[in-house]
């Protein structure tokens, strides 16, 4: 049925028209704000959209392409809000709300209105300053600022304000900013800073609508301003005295920065230095100064000054010093002779006031004095006094007195001096020894003179009267002369003078002497001045005067010579002289030798000697100990000695080497040093040899050879590398060296492998230059790097490496894990066989499949063989395996010259693992107990451990399994002490797990004692324990209450036609929850794939590569005990079996079918679903 409905013309008519019930009002908004522009409208019938600047927004509420933009409100009640979120400059502009035409009403249009979006102002800049820094300013100078700030909308306004004022009087002006309608401003003001100033801001602030509180931008005023004059204080009196201590203080108030003080006294500086006290803002400055008289009228000035100080601000005060005379001076002698005048004058230094002087003489006031008084430095004054006086002999050794006084300061001084008056001596006498005693020359002899009477004391005057010189002269304080003898005092005669300062005639007194003495001279005279070699000397030897006459005896090298007498004759001093001849016949040796002639006095029991040095000419000759073998190191410079001697020296020598003379222009390396010696630089081999000297002078020429022996360090001249030898065979490593020289042990040798080696010396032989290493019954682990090291004692020794090469035959790598490949058998995969074998030389390999050599041409077959040192691997890949054709026993043949090897390798399709073997304890401790074993074939798959155990009191087995899986030795923790334990071990992967080790064989192992754990410990572990047991049941409850629910709703597990693992084998599910379990997995594990809804459809397992076992600690039911391979019938749950009330166990790779499943599946014997 199609119903009509039809409106009268009228009803239509009746249709309200649609008008705003609220129009928009301009909108202020601060950019980022929200600004809502209200519309309603009344009796709606068209469409309402806003119009921005002329440009339609659409009637859309969420207004597409403007995502800030958006209509809100209600819509039935005509609400159509303009809503704009986080304003923006481009927002700022006229809007209208429009609503459009029906056919019951007119379309309308609001009044225009504006949003205006304020653009706040940033933080205003000062452009001469950056913000918040200190600003050196001077008090009184005027200084510009201009302060900015830009982009804003409407324009800013700045003011300045200084130390909390606001300034007046700033110029300001507007410009345009970055955009359109954006406004920057700029004021610039003139400010005068005062000290007032200091340390307080100076700001700008820009006000704006669109902040409530004005931005600030300033900075820190530091005004400099100059400090108050200074002013010293603590000189109160009109005077102060010398010796003084003046302790004055000089302070200056204020500035910026406080005053630098200085001291200073005439202009010439006293201090520097002054401390600052900030509490009253006052700089001070202490002198304390010791008061001199110099410092009398002296200006003591402290000045004060900063930075800002035009000049120096000064207070100067002036001293008055009172001051005593330093000193009092007498001038003049006070000596003199009898009955005559002396004239003195005493002055003293200067004084403040000046003092007055008198005389004194002994206790007596001389009054014939003359006083002055004058002006001195630094305002003082000078006294000086003039006396004269006639000497008398009784005033002498008195006193006289210049006394200065002052009587109005209490002050005196004096100064005195001895008065000496002077007459002549009485007496003058000499004793010592007695007359005509015969004295001997070169001994001391005292003579003393006596005076008496006089004043001075008489100066002795000693006069040898036959020279008439004077002896000695001068004051003797003992009246003394003490001389040595002389030949010439024979006979001589000594005088004493005395005599002093009166001006009489000397008093005096003589003696004579005699004297003996040797001769006072030896002379030896030659017929010639030289003589050659071989030919006659005479030589005459003349002994001068003395007194007796001496014995003449000649003497050459200590022996005794023939003389002949000449005869005697008179001499001087009263003495006699001697003459004796001797004849020498010349030789080489007695150059420069001494002949010496001896004259000598029985009676003085003295003698006196000369000699005369021979001087015989002859060719050089070398000396005995000429060295005749010089050794010097290579590169470095030898030295060949000279030792050669001839007279006349003047000679030549030559060196020559190989005939060519090695001393001539342009041979840079050779220099002959002083004294004939030749210095090498820079030596190589070729300088050793024989070095030829030839030396010639005026009486003809000589020869001789110096060996020079140039030793080197040693290098290697051959190695033999690599040495090679057959295993138990002998060889010798030879290690040739250059090296000079060659010494025994020369030769070291050192193991260069990664392990520590000491090597036998017996090993180690040496012949000549060439080492040798040994090697007998050669083993493989000889073989290896090693260093010859050769070393005479010259740096640096020389090192070389060297290869053994132990030959021997192919060995392969074999065991029961490597004797085995798995792969696919459904003719799509490809299998790969390795064969690893040790042998020198390279080894060869060959291939044959059950016994028939492989034809490796064949396309399915490939072979790469890599040889890596004496590693050496084959690797045969078959590709499209087929069970039929490849599942066979691969044989590997590796061949050198020295044998051949073989080994058997089955290739067979994936399975379960073999059992590990050779199961063995390693380490016991009271609880822990380390395995280890050797792997099995993995069955192609990777495979994991797991350690079963077991002890008396447990109701079952536990199990572990071993981390990181594929480790072959593993420690079990946690055991009990002094227990024994049963281990064995057996291993896993994807498709199952092995029998275990050793034929199911069993270890027993005792754990050790210990002390045992304080019963605090054990309760505590206990209480631990049982709440953790309590725990794992409620648990495990909570999950077997939850998988029965699951499995009863899916039925039971039934078998099931194989399904396929990859390529073709196959498994069902219950193989599949097996495999779930004991990866820890969940039934919706997206390793399996369903072909079939049905629950017994069939079940793909793609991948075993990442199959990694939890590593639980795992009990077993005791009744699995009796044989080790009892099964269990129970309900599958997840991870987890519940056996007996309140256990529950963990269970691993265990296959556990319903109740109501036919049949019982070992926990042995996973997949056999």
């Amino acid at each position: 049925f199609v119903f009509f409905l039809w409106i009268p013309p009228f009803c239509r008519m009746r249709a309200l028209q649609q008008a705003f019930r609220v129009q928009p009002d301009n909108v202020t908004v601060v950019d980022g704000g929200e600004a809502i522009l209200q519309c309603e409208v009344e009796s709606l019938s068209g469409a309402v959209q806003w119009v921005k600047d002329g440009l339609l927004l659409g009637p859309d509420r969420s207004m597409p392409g403007f995502p800030r933009y958006s209509m809100t409100g209600e819509s039935n009640k005509g609400e159509f809000h303009l809503k704009i979120e986080h304003s923006k400059l481009e927002d700022d502009a006229p809007y209208e709300c429009q609503v459009g035409q029906s056919e019951s009403s007119a379309g309308i249009i609001s009044h225009t209105v504006w949003i205006t979006v304020l653009i706040p102002p940033r933080k205003p800049t000062i452009v001469e300053h950056p913000e918040n820094v200190e600003v050196v300013w001077v008090a009184g100078i005027e200084y510009t600022l201009t302060c900015q700030v830009t982009d804003t909308k409407p324009a800013a306004e700045l003011k300045f304000w200084k130390s909390g004022v606001e300034l007046t009087g700033e110029d300001s002006s507007s410009v345009g900013g970055s955009k359109d309608k954006l406004s920057s401003m700029e004021a610039v003001i003139r400010v005068t800073p005062q000290s007032s100033d200091n340390g307080r801001r100076m700001e700008c602030l820009a006000f704006h609508p669109a902040v409530s509180q004005p931005l600030r931008t300033g900075f820190t005023m530091k005004v400099l301003f100059p400090p108050q004059p200074p002013r010293i204080e603590g000189y109160d009196k009109p005077e102060v005295k010398a010796k003084d201590t003046l302790k004055l203080e000089c302070k200056s108030t204020g500035g910026n920065p406080l005053a630098t003080l200085q001291w200073s006294k005439n202009d010439e500086v006293l201090s520097t230095s002054w401390e600052i006290d900030a509490a009253t803002n006052t700089a001070r400055s202490l002198l304390t100064m010791e008061v001199k008289p110099e410092d009398n009228m002296a200006k003591l000035t402290c000045e004060a000054v900063n930075e800002v100080t035009p000049i120096p601000l000064q207070h100067t005060i002036q001293l008055r010093v009172v001051f005593l005379p330093s000193e009092v001076t007498i001038l003049g002698s006070p000596r003199g002779a009898e009955n005559k005048q002396i004239t003195l004058s005493c002055f003293t230094t200067a004084s403040n006031p000046p003092v007055q002087i008198r005389w004194w003489l002994g206790f007596r006031e001389l009054n014939t004095t003359e006083v002055t008084i004058t002006e001195a430095s630094n305002g003082g004054m000078v006294t000086m006094s003039n006396v004269t006086h006639t000497l008398s002999r009784d005033e002498s050794q008195q006193q006289l007195t210049c006394e200065a006084f002052n009587e109005a300061i209490r002050y005196t001084k004096s100064h005195s001096v001895e008065v000496s008056v002077y007459y002549p001596p009485q007496k003058v006498w000499v004793e010592g020894h007695p007359e005509n005693m015969q004295l001997r020359a070169g001994n001391q002899l005292k003579m003393t003179c006596f005076a008496s009477g006089g004043n001075p004391v008489a100066t002795l005057t000693w006069y040898k009267v036959l020279h008439l010189s004077p002896v000695q002269s001068g004051k003797i304080v003992s009246r003394d002369l003490i001389i040595k003898l002389q030949p010439n005092d024979n006979l001589a005669t000594y005088m004493c003078n005395a005599s002093n300062q009166a001006k009489a005639p000397p008093l005096s007194v003589s003696t004579k002497l005699h004297v003996q003495f040797p001769p006072i001279s030896m002379e030896i005279t030659a017929a010639s001045k030289q003589v050659k070699r071989g030919h006659s000397l005479t030589l005459t030897c003349t002994a001068g005067s003395s007194n007796p006459i001496a014995n003449v005896s000649w003497t050459k090298n200590g022996e005794k010579l023939k003389q002949f007498d000449l005869g005697k004759k008179r001499a001087e001093y009263g003495g006699e002289s001697q003459m004796s001849r001797v004849y020498i016949k010349a030789a080489s040796s007695d150059n420069g030798k001494r002949v010496s002639c001896l004259a000598y006095s029985y009676v003085l029991a003295e003698g006196v000697n000369t000699f005369y040095r021979l001087n015989v000419l002859y060719p050089p000759e070398f000396a005995v100990d000429q060295p005749k073998l010089v050794q010097a190191a290579e590169h470095s410079a030898a030295l060949l000695p000279l030792k050669v001697s001839a007279n006349p020296v003047e000679m030549s020598c030559n060196w020559t080497f190989r005939g060519e003379d090695l001393v001539r222009e342009k041979t840079y390396r050779h220099h002959v040093k002083d004294g004939g010696m030749l210095e090498i630089w820079n030596l190589t081999r070729a300088d050793a040899g024989e070095y030829g000297i030839r030396c010639a002078n005026a009486e003809g020429e000589n020869s001789t050879v110096v060996q020079l022996d140039v030793q080197y360090s040693p290098s290697i001249k051959s190695l033999a590398d690599p040495t090679e030898v057959d295993l138990g065979g002998s060889v010798e490593i030879l290690c040739t060296a250059d090296a000079n020289p060659v010494i025994e042990n020369m030769f070291s040798w050192r193991w260069l492998g990664d392990e520590e080696r000491e090597i036998d010396a017996s090993r180690q032989l040496q012949e000549g230059p060439t080492g040798k290493l040994a090697f007998t019954d050669a083993q493989r682990t000889d073989a290896g790097r090693y260093e010859c090291l050769v070393n005479n004692g010259l740096p640096p020794p020389a090192k070389g490496e060297v290869r053994l090469i132990v030959r021997f035959k192919p060995e392969l790598q074999k065991g029961v894990h490597l004797s085995k490949v798995a792969a696919f058998g459904d003719g799509t995969g490809f299998a790969q066989l390795t064969c690893k074998a040790e042998g020198i030389p390279n080894v060869a390999f060959s291939w044959a499949k059950n016994g028939v050599g492989l034809d490796l041409n064949h396309p399915r077959y490939s072979e790469k063989t890599v040889n890596e040192g004496i590693f050496h691997t084959s690797t045969l890949t078959i590709v499209n395996v087929s069970a039929v054709n490849d599942y066979a026993i691969f044989t590997c043949t590796a061949r050198n010259p020295l044998g051949l090897d073989v080994f058997d390798i089955q290739l067979v399709s994936t399975s379960r693992p073999d059992p590990p073997t050779n199961l063995k304890v390693v380490s016991i401790t009271h609880n822990s107990v380390t395995l280890q074993w050797s792997e099995g074939f993995n069955g192609g798959l990777e495979q994991k451990f797991r350690v079963r155990y077991h002890w008396e009191e447990a109701q079952s087995f536990m199990y572990v399994d071993v981390f990181p899986p594929q480790a072959t030795i593993f420690t079990i923790t946690g055991l009990m002490a002094a227990t024994p334990y049963n281990f064995s071990v057996n291993s896993l992967n994807a498709m199952g797990e092995s029998e275990y080790a050793d034929g199911n064989a069993i270890l027993t192992v005792t754990t050790k004692e210990t002390s045992g754990l304080p019963l605090y410990l054990i309760v505590v572990l206990a209480v631990v324990g049982g709440t953790l047991l309590i725990l794992n049941s409620v648990f495990a409850g909570c999950l077997a209450k939850r998988w029965k629910g699951k499995n009863k709703e899916k039925g039971q597990l039934s078998l099931t036609e194989l399904n396929q693992y990859e390529d073709g084998e196959l498994i069902n599910k219950a193989a599949k929850q097996t495999l779930l379990i004991d990866s820890g997995s969940d039934l919706s594990s997206s390793v399996y794939e369903s072909d079939s809804a049905s629950d017994f459809g069939h079940y793909y397992y793609h991948s075993v590569k990442d199959y990694r076992p939890s590593l639980y600690t795992l009990p077993e039911d005791s009744e699995g005990l009796s044989d080790g391979r009892s099964s269990y019938v129970g309900e599958l749950v997840p991870n987890y079996l519940l056996i007996g009330a309140g256990s529950m166990k963990r269970w691993h790779n265990a296959t556990v079918v319903s109740s109501a499943q036919p049949g019982r599946l070992s926990s042995h014997d996973p997949g056999k679903v």
